[in-house]
């Protein structure tokens, strides 16, 4: 299976850093948060451009490696399903942290606010 960017069409690509469509199923990531890829935020234009390393490298760990992925059921809005995807045995989200490219959620301090 292959990711891409979303676009208008929805069914298996990723959204952002920590929400991606599988097959056709809206899920968010849980247990980390990513910055937000929007310019009206607490980071600004700063934020916005880690956003856009942070989904870049979802991305390419989810094209590149095997994954097993874990529901929770929904999300606070009901609208996505929560998911933990592993690779190799470890939450992607803890890539992500140590990349400097998410924090722990939800008690991790946005450091890209600051």
């Amino acid at each position: 299976m292959q990711f891409s960017m979303c676009g208008s069409k929805r069914y298996t690509c990723v959204v952002d850093g920590d929400t991606i469509w599988l097959e056709g199923k809206n899920l968010r990531l849980r247990s980390f948060d990513t910055p937000e890829p929007y310019n009206d935020i607490c980071g600004g234009a700063q934020e916005k451009a880690l956003a856009r390393q942070a989904s870049a490298r979802l991305l390419d760990l989810l094209n590149r490696n095997a994954f097993t992925v874990e529901t929770f059921g929904l999300d606070g809005t009901g609208r996505r399903t929560l998911a933990t995807i592993r690779i190799a045995g470890r939450d992607v989200g803890d890539i992500l942290i140590e990349e400097r490219l998410a924090r722990r959620w939800p008690d991790g301090e946005e450091w890209w606010c600051s």
